[in-house]
């Protein structure tokens, strides 16, 4: 990696959400990998607002130098099922480099409210449905996608309440403003270890150990509600292939190193690297069940 000369300098990683919430603190996680591998810092930036395409646009509007990346969640891809106007493509003008890993949804309720199983919170939310808000940290999220799907079991009209990612959706959970809320295992399973949210359900084939109280979806007796999310990098589009592969082998060693895969365990997720071409095929595939999902729930592009 140090025969040419990029990179030539710092790279910007955009974090096109706040901090605090799953991307951030992956991100995050990514990024101290990342710089000491490829020998120059990496330093996080977070560009948030609407539902990631600011910060998505900011990069495929980047010189293609690879000194400008964007690390973001599954949602990135989805910017047109969402929103009518984004301002850019992400499936042609950003170029996928690497997955990184995967990671659960978790539902979690007021830690005052009496619904301790995903059975009661459903039963709740039919007899009275104007007490069940859900919050959706952005649109097109893995989180979003399972409320969707939480919703269509309950039967009824739900409210959704979207936000500007999801440390403003916990805020107002906590402060009991809205129902339930669900959002990737990193950013829900410190609160719920802490006490400040009751967790309901995890999307796990087995029990987190970060959380080993919280059923999985099969215990709760919902084994189709089984959606994840995902992380990844990108580059604007254009990026010269030595550039691409660079930071593609870097990902992939960074992946490799157990003390970054027990980071990365550690914040409830699980590490997995994928690389370009593979990382390509699997967002069609991804694209394509989302799609399938917003039709089901009747999502049109805001």
């Amino acid at each position: 990696m140090a025969q040419t000369a990029w990179p030539q300098r710092g790279i910007r990683l955009i974090v096109p959400f706040s901090p605090g919430g799953s991307v951030d603190i992956m991100g995050r996680i990514m990024a101290a990998a990342l710089s000491e591998r490829l020998g120059q810092p990496v330093q996080v930036e977070n560009r948030s607002g609407a539902n990631g395409a600011v910060g998505g646009q900011l990069v495929a509007q980047s010189a293609s130098d690879g000194h400008a990346l964007l690390f973001s969640a599954s949602l990135q891809t989805l910017a047109k099922l969402v929103m009518r106007s984004p301002g850019y493509d992400p499936l042609t003008e950003l170029a996928p480099i690497a997955r990184v890993g995967e990671g659960p949804v978790v539902m979690a309720i007021h830690k005052d409210r009496p619904q301790r199983t995903l059975a009661e919170v459903i039963e709740a939310a039919r007899a009275k449905p104007e007490d069940w808000s859900f919050g959706v940290g952005s649109l097109g999220a893995a989180g979003h996608l399972a409320t969707i799907d939480v919703i269509r079991t309950i039967g009824k009209d739900i409210t959704v309440v979207p936000y500007r990612g999801t440390t403003p959706a916990l805020a107002d959970l906590m402060g009991g403003r809205i129902g339930a809320h669900i959002d990737p295992a990193p950013a829900m399973l410190p609160h719920v270890r802490g006490g400040n949210l009751r967790g309901i359900v995890i999307t796990a084939s087995e029990r987190s150990p970060l959380a080993p109280d919280l059923p999985t979806t099969a215990e709760a007796g919902s084994p189709g509600l089984n959606i994840r999310s995902w992380w990844g990098i990108w580059a604007p589009a254009g990026l010269a292939a030595e550039a691409k592969q660079k930071v593609e082998q870097a990902t992939a060693a960074a992946l490799a190193d157990p003390a970054i895969r027990s980071r990365i365990a550690d914040s409830g997720a699980v590490p997995g690297f994928m690389g370009n071409a593979d990382f390509a095929a699997f967002i069609r595939q991804d694209y394509a069940r989302a799609e399938e999902l917003f039709r089901i729930g009747r999502v049109q592009p805001e």
